[in-house]
């Protein structure tokens, strides 16, 4: 570790910090918060199909390995040819557009028996910080509900369908309803220190976990602090036109009073040159509406938490990380002094 960073001793005694979501986002995230606690949760959907994902799903039978690869090479400790070797993607034959990462999921799945052996068996081989749990071992498809009731069936299908019907989509459903809840991510909730939800896609990354049943309710029955992270942007196809606050009316909507405490939003710039590229997308700067935000009854922390680098516009790992234990830190002091202060007057 650098001196950036914590010691080993301090590392290892780190929060429990338990991130729901699934998508780049999720990963992002992960990339920086494994420098400063081991104690590090991933709580990964399972909706996706479409891509590579969706071939091994429909080809084997397993949940779609793609975002919970995605986490494991983001807190992954191994040698660089391994990092290839796992984001490696064919480009020719039957294996067209497959990730060997994906491959090697699948095939411990079928010598384990289990997808989530499988995980923990390839986190093991990884060495990663914390560890990865699928938010339900059962076989589910994301469907989305527009406002003028149409409807449509795939994660991969929402974004086209919601162009072609021009309006918002009303809430999502996964079916079948309510499925059971991994053991373990129940598990992690209740022993967490910190619950993150995002960032990431609304409601193709985010909503579904809150869908297995349970989830949401050990969430909102947490003592643990609960941080919604904005996305930088509103995302095509999906959240065109959506504030801070549209995105956390639909949380909560989807989950229950408890759900979110905190909200933690962007104030650093995007680049020119990014603005126009998403622009041809209908997506724009996220909205920070802070009069509804504080109607809703939750805290907004502002930080500059987006990269300036790179070809999209997306969170920095390290700001991220540093702002969430910012808010942690400042949360954790605040609950002592006033338990402090209610021992006291007793």
């Amino acid at each position: 570790m650098s001196e950036a960073y914590p010691t080993l001793q301090l590392w290892e005694r780190g929060p429990k910090i338990v991130a729901v979501g699934g998508g780049t986002g999720l990963s992002t995230m992960l990339r920086g918060l494994k420098k400063y606690t081991q104690n590090l949760t991933a709580i990964v959907t399972v909706a996706d199909n479409g891509g590579g994902s969706g071939a091994l799903r429909q080809d084997l039978r397993i949940p779609p390995p793609g975002d919970i690869r995605h986490c494991m090479e983001a807190l992954a400790n191994t040698e660089p040819i391994m990092e290839r070797l796992l984001t490696y993607r064919f480009s020719e034959g039957v294996l067209a557009g497959q990730s060997f990462g994906n491959l090697i999921l699948a095939a411990l799945n079928g010598i384990t028996g289990s997808f989530e052996e499988a995980v923990a068996e390839m986190s093991y081989v990884l060495a990663i910080t914390g560890q990865v749990i699928p938010v339900t071992s059962a076989d589910v498809q994301l469907e989305a509900v527009f406002a003028n009731d149409a409807r449509v069936v795939g994660e991969s299908q929402i974004a086209a369908f919601k162009k072609e019907q021009d309006c918002r989509i009303h809430h999502v459903n996964l079916i079948p309803r309510s499925p059971a809840a991994t053991p373990a991510a129940l598990k992690a909730i209740g022993e967490a220190d910190l619950i993150l939800l995002g960032p990431g896609s609304l409601y193709t990354s985010i909503i579904p976990n809150l869908l297995v049943e349970g989830v949401a309710h050990a969430i909102a029955q947490s003592e643990a602090p609960k941080l919604y992270i904005c996305n930088i942007m509103t995302q095509d196809g999906e959240t065109e036109g959506y504030t801070a606050a549209d995105h956390l009316e639909a949380l909560l909507a989807h989950g229950e009073p408890g759900l979110v405490d905190l909200c933690l939003a962007n104030t650093a710039p995007v680049r020119p040159g990014l603005l126009e590229k998403y622009r041809e997308e209908d997506a724009v700067p996220l909205t920070v509406d802070r009069e509804r935000i504080a109607a809703l009854g939750l805290e907004l922390v502002e930080r500059p938490v987006a990269s300036a680098d790179g070809d999209f516009a997306r969170h920095d790992p390290d700001r991220l990380a540093q702002a969430v234990l910012e808010i942690y830190r400042s949360r954790a002091v605040r609950i002592f002094r006033g338990a402090r202060r209610y021992i006291l007057e007793e």
